[in-house]
């Protein structure tokens, strides 16, 4: 390793935000879908209107009219020239970009609605951003209630061009499940990397009332082990080596714990004769250093951790245009987060890995982002 990166290190390094989303138009799924499948929507997918009420109930607001929806930042989420002004504003090259309220389609129980569902977003996020620039790379919804609609729509998200898979964390049936085997082979051979972010697939209000708003992140944070290990124990990983899965807003920190204590165990229960099913050729914490990834804004435990996982599972990313993100500090909060470490070290946490897996074109990080 070299000597420790300064500021002026830091900020010749590219950045590419592996976690940026687009606001979808309030009424986006009402306005697209025919009017036959209006009534499967879930809550959380029809205009806010009907559902602010609702919604405050849930998280336990003294009244339903203190549940407030965050404003797009500046507007500018789905123009490609204000992403171009944030880009320049923000010192970022380019992003990785996921749904907002889309990623609630697995709420969705009718299966045909679902799968109207993805292909509206899919066909919406190629129109409005990933043909209009190389510095957007943009994911697409896989409806996974049944697996030939999941097969049809990957190859279909290949022929637009879109840079990612994306499927809910937690998975119906368990992702340890044979029943997900043809998709994970033709994920794999496709080239594309799957994007889970956190919450979707699952209720993410484990609590209400006091202390709830926080302590339900906490939560939802925790399913990303828990599928984390499901993948790496049943054999998914080690079967699929080529099979890459990025965990959006889970943090990082928990690759390592996840690592150590999944390898305990592993060896702990080998004694015992049927237990450890499948017996895999390395340990389960080697696959998911080699595989798996999380993304975050500020995780000051996980950059610490690296001597144990390895920088490629950690990917940087700004969380634009949302409240907890860093936009428009996403450099100075770079150097204060990589500051000391290697600039080696540093470049693929803040770049690289997600250039690799979200197939960047190389001129993205070669050249810094002009007005249009």
């Amino acid at each position: 390793m070299g000597e420790p990166a300064n500021a002026s290190d830091i900020d010749r390094l590219p950045l590419i935000s592996a976690d940026s989303h687009v606001e979808e138009p309030d009424a986006f799924f009402v306005d697209n879908l025919p009017a036959s499948m209006h009534a499967a929507l879930c809550p959380e997918l029809r205009p806010r209107t009907e559902i602010a009420a609702e919604f405050g109930k849930r998280i336990g607001a003294v009244r339903g009219s203190d549940a407030r929806f965050e404003e797009i930042a500046r507007g500018r989420t789905n123009d490609p020239e204000g992403r171009f002004e944030v880009l320049i504003e923000d010192g970022i090259q380019g992003e990785c970009i996921y749904p907002s309220r889309s990623l609630y389609v697995w709420n969705l129980t009718d299966p045909d609605v679902g799968r109207a569902c993805c292909r509206i977003y899919n066909d919406w996020i190629h129109d409005i951003l990933e043909s209009r620039s190389p510095r957007f790379r943009c994911a697409g919804l896989i409806p996974t209630w049944r697996i030939p609609d999941a097969l049809e729509e990957l190859e279909r998200i290949r022929g637009l061009g879109l840079a990612a898979a994306m499927l809910p964390l937690v998975g119906t049936p368990d992702y340890n499940l044979r029943e997900w085997e043809p998709l994970w082979s033709a994920i794999e051979d496709s080239g594309l990397p799957v994007v889970m972010h956190q919450g979707t697939g699952h209720d993410m209000l484990f609590y209400r009332s006091r202390g709830a708003a926080v302590a339900n992140l906490l939560a939802t944070q925790s399913m990303a082990p828990r599928t984390a290990g499901l993948l790496a124990t049943s054999g998914v990983l080690a079967e699929h080596p080529g099979l890459h899965f990025v965990f959006v807003e889970t943090n990082a920190a928990w690759i390592s714990w996840a690592m150590v204590t999944l390898d305990h165990y592993y060896d702990a229960f080998r004694q015992y004769e049927g237990w450890v099913r499948p017996v895999l050729e390395e340990k389960p914490g080697f696959y998911i250093a080699r595989q798996l990834h999380g993304t975050f804004q500020v995780d000051p435990v996980a950059v610490s951790n690296i001597e144990h996982t390895g920088v490629e599972p950690l990917m940087w990313g700004s969380d634009f245009p949302h409240g907890e993100g860093t936009y428009p500090n996403s450099r100075s909060t770079v150097r204060r987060l990589f500051g000391g470490l290697d600039p080696e070290a540093i470049a693929p946490m803040v770049g690289g890995t997600a250039a690799r897996l979200f197939d960047f074109a190389p001129e993205v990080l070669a050249e810094p982002v002009r007005p249009r």
